[in-house]
């Protein structure tokens, strides 16, 4: 694909953006930080505004950007400190729903309508009042902007459905690492972290993302009560943290369940690339990074039929209903015991992996709605 270029032939200032992001999980963060490079290098200005802990996991400035500090909360002087930032901007483009809501404040009441871009890579997840008070801010946060950008078909059906103008599928790639790894041999990798894991001589499922309550992981424990009586014991991993760590440690010591919990982790390709299968048991996913970097690394996949799942892994992974203990624990039974099925789903996931977006059609998708939203800027 050939690069698209913010550069005019007639001697235009380059087009000024403002990207705002808030705490942003993982996928977000990084996408951002795939965005600054990739529209610094077309020779677009960028500001980035998160709070400095983003900027230090993801060093926006050494992609070129600017950063400025920009506190997660929605109060006075952080919405004053965006406003500030989006002063000169041709463009902001806000990610997530609490950094788009902070966002649609600090555009609220100029003179010049500034165009705001909003990308959903998410459902916010909450119940009872809080969900009700999330529904209220995506309402607000929908109408006012000009495009909003869904990580997945569901997210752009729910766009519309709350009210967009404009909502269109975003092309978002899974970015790949920004320092190099160190060169080793996989085949000698593999035993290392799979002896560090205590998994020598039994199969090895992992499992990653964040304790919380959407991720299943309470279903997955009652999986793991089947797999008890395989011979060996597989070990189910699951690295990620969060608020329900001690309610799922209580019950992986009470109930004696060949399950441990390792804390969150960057090494999350090696984790991957050690195990037998990866576990997905979440009751809602948008573009699972744990999905999509499974498929990368040819190991077989056993998720949730929800959200974008489908959609993003198509017939490479087996697909179990939400909340069906006895149907993941019975998938993982059958896959364990079918190695021709397992290199079939190892090759399928390689082949779906290869059509996805790539980053550089991630930049220029996006470079394109910013060039469809804005007029020409004439040298002075």
């Amino acid at each position: 694909m050939t690069p698209v270029s913010s550069h005019s032939p007639h001697g235009q200032l380059p087009l000024r953006t403002v990207q705002v992001l808030g705490g942003g999980n993982a996928a977000s963060s990084a996408h951002v930080r795939t965005l600054a490079a990739g529209l610094v290098a077309r020779g677009v200005k960028v500001t980035v505004c998160a709070p400095y802990e983003a900027d230090r996991a993801y060093d926006f400035s050494g992609a070129g950007a600017d950063h400025v500090h920009v506190p997660r909360s929605s109060d006075p002087v952080s919405v004053a400190a965006l406003r500030a930032a989006c002063a000169n901007a041709d463009l902001v483009h806000a990610h997530g729903l609490h950094a788009s809501f902070r966002t649609v404040l600090a555009l609220s009441g100029r003179r010049v309508r500034t165009p705001l871009v909003v990308t959903w890579h998410d459902r916010a997840h909450a119940d009872g009042a809080r969900a009700h008070m999330l529904r209220v801010l995506e309402r607000r946060v929908v109408k006012a902007a000009t495009v909003v950008l869904g990580t997945t078909s569901a997210l752009v059906d729910r766009a519309r459905r709350t009210g967009a103008r404009d909502a269109r599928l975003a092309a978002v790639a899974l970015p790949g690492p920004r320092r190099p790894r160190e060169p080793d041999d996989p085949d000698r990798r593999r035993p290392k972290v799979r002896a560090e894991l205590g998994s020598i001589g039994r199969p090895l499922l992992m499992a990653v993302g964040s304790l919380e309550r959407h991720r299943g992981y309470d279903v997955l424990l009652d999986a793991a009560r089947a797999w008890r009586r395989l011979d060996p014991v597989p070990l189910v991993v699951i690295a990620g943290e969060g608020p329900l760590r001690g309610e799922l440690q209580a019950r992986i010591e009470e109930e004696g369940l060949p399950v441990r919990l390792i804390g969150r982790r960057d090494d999350i390709t090696d984790l991957l690339a050690a195990a037998d299968l990866a576990l997905l048991p979440s009751r809602w996913e948008a573009r699972s990074v744990l999905a999509q970097e499974a498929l990368h690394a040819r190991v077989p996949l056993v998720a949730t039929e929800v959200g974008g799942i489908p959609e993003l892994v198509g017939d490479a992974a087996e697909l179990v209903p939400y909340g069906d203990a006895k149907a993941l624990a019975d998938a993982v039974v059958r896959l364990l015991g079918d190695q021709e099925r397992r290199d079939l789903l190892a090759a399928k996931g390689a082949r779906q992996a290869a059509t996805w977006p790539t980053e550089d059609e991630t930049v220029a998708q996006v470079l394109s709605v910013y060039d469809e939203l804005t007029q020409p800027r004439p040298l002075p």
